[in-house]
C-alpha cells in the first residue's frame, strides 16, 4: 500500500469508528430516518458549491443507476438498519458486528466471481464468523437478537458498496460521486423527515448529528472514495478492522457501556478470522480494480 493509502486508511479507519456512538446519542431522540435526512442534507449542501466549481457533477449523468446503486448499498439503507439496532444494541456491540464486513465481502466477492478461496481463506471465514455466534452467544441474555440480525444488512451494503465504486464509478471524481450520493440519499428520506421532526432536540443530540454530518459524512465520504481508487475494494473494508475496535474503546469509555465477555472472545476472532480471509495469494479483485470501470 503507497504511503497516500496509508494516510486515508487510518484516517478513514478512526473517523469511521466515532459514527455508532454518535448514532446511539442521536437516536435517543431522534427518528433513525429522520437522523438520515439531518445527516446526509448539511453534508449535502456543503459539498454542492465545490462539486459545481469543479465540474464534478457533469460526468455522473451516464452512470446515475450505479450512483442509485452506490447510495443504496452504502448509505440509505445500511444507516436506516444501524440506526434501528441502535435503538436496542449499545454502540460498541453494532461496531463490532460491523466488523464482520470484510467476511461478508469475501463471500460476496467468491460468489460473483471476483475473488476465490483457498484452505487459508475458509479457514478465516469458519474463525471469523465462529467470532460472531461466541460474541452473540455469550452475550445472549443482553442481547436484541432482531436488532443484532438488523445489522446484517449494512454489512451486506458495506461490502457492495466499494465494488460498486471499483468497477463502475471508480474514474469519475470523488467529489462528484460522494456530493450526488448525499443529494439522492437526502431527498429520499425528506419525505419521512420532515414529517416527524422531533419536537425537542438536546445539545449534546444536536452535537452529535453535526459530527455525523460535517466529519463523518461530508469529510468521510470524499476520503473513502479516494481510498477506494487508491487500495481497491477488498482492502478498503478492512478498515473495519480498526474501526469497531475505535468504536468499543469510545462506547465503554465516553458511554460507560459494558466490555463483555462476548466482545472480549468474539473481538479478536472476527479480527484474525477477518484477515485470514482477505489475504490471498493472487489479489484477483484488486487487479479487476485496476482494469477501466465499464459503463
Amino acid at each position: 500500500m503507497s504511503r497516500r493509502g496509508w494516510i486515508l486508511f487510518v484516517a478513514m479507519s478512526v473517523i469511521w469508528g466515532t459514527p455508532y456512538l454518535l448514532i446511539r446519542i442521536a437516536v435517543r431522540e431522534v427518528s433513525p430516518a429522520t437522523l438520515i435526512f439531518l445527516r446526509t442534507a448539511p453534508a449535502a449542501l456543503i459539498l454542492l458549491p465545490f462539486a459545481i466549481r469543479r465540474a464534478a457533477l457533469g460526468s455522473l449523468l451516464g452512470r446515475w443507476k450505479w450512483i442509485v446503486a452506490y447510495t443504496a448499498a452504502e448509505l440509505a439503507i445500511p444507516w436506516l438498519f444501524i440506526g434501528r439496532a441502535e435503538i436496542h444494541l449499545t454502540s460498541s456491540l453494532t461496531g463490532l458486528l460491523i466488523a464482520t464486513v470484510p467476511l461478508v465481502g469475501a463471500v460476496i466477492y467468491r460468489v460473483f466471481g471476483y475473488d476465490r478461496f483457498d484452505r487459508r481463506r475458509i479457514l478465516g471465514l469458519i474463525i471469523g464468523f465462529g467470532g460472531v455466534v461466541a460474541l452473540v452467544g455469550a452475550d445472549l441474555h443482553s442481547t436484541d437478537l432482531g436488532a443484532a440480525f438488523e445489522v446484517v444488512i449494512p454489512t451486506i451494503g458495506y461490502a457492495v458498496g466499494p465494488l460498486v465504486i471499483s468497477r463502475k464509478l471508480g474514474d469519475l471524481p470523488a467529489l462528484g460521486v460522494t456530493t450526488a450520493s448525499l443529494v439522492v440519499a437526502g431527498l429520499a428520506y425528506a419525505p419521512f423527515a420532515l414529517t416527524h421532526l422531533p419536537s425537542h432536540v438536546s445539545g449534546e443530540v444536536m452535537a452529535a448529528i453535526a459530527g455525523l454530518a460535517l466529519i463523518c459524512t461530508a469529510l468521510a465520504f470524499v476520503l473513502f472514495v479516494e481510498l477506494i481508487v487508491e487500495v481497491g475494494p477488498a482492502r478498503s473494508t478492512v478498515i473495519t478492522y480498526v474501526n469497531s475496535g475505535v468504536a468499543i474503546l469510545l462506547g465503554v469509555i465516553v458511554l460507560g457501556e459494558p466490555l463483555t465477555f462476548g466482545i472480549v472472545v468474539g473481538f479478536p476472532l472476527i479480527l484474525f478470522g477477518s484477515w485470514l480471509a482477505t489475504t490471498k495469494p493472487a489479489p484477483m479483485v484488486d487487479e479487476l480494480a485496476a482494469e477501466p470501470p465499464a459503463s
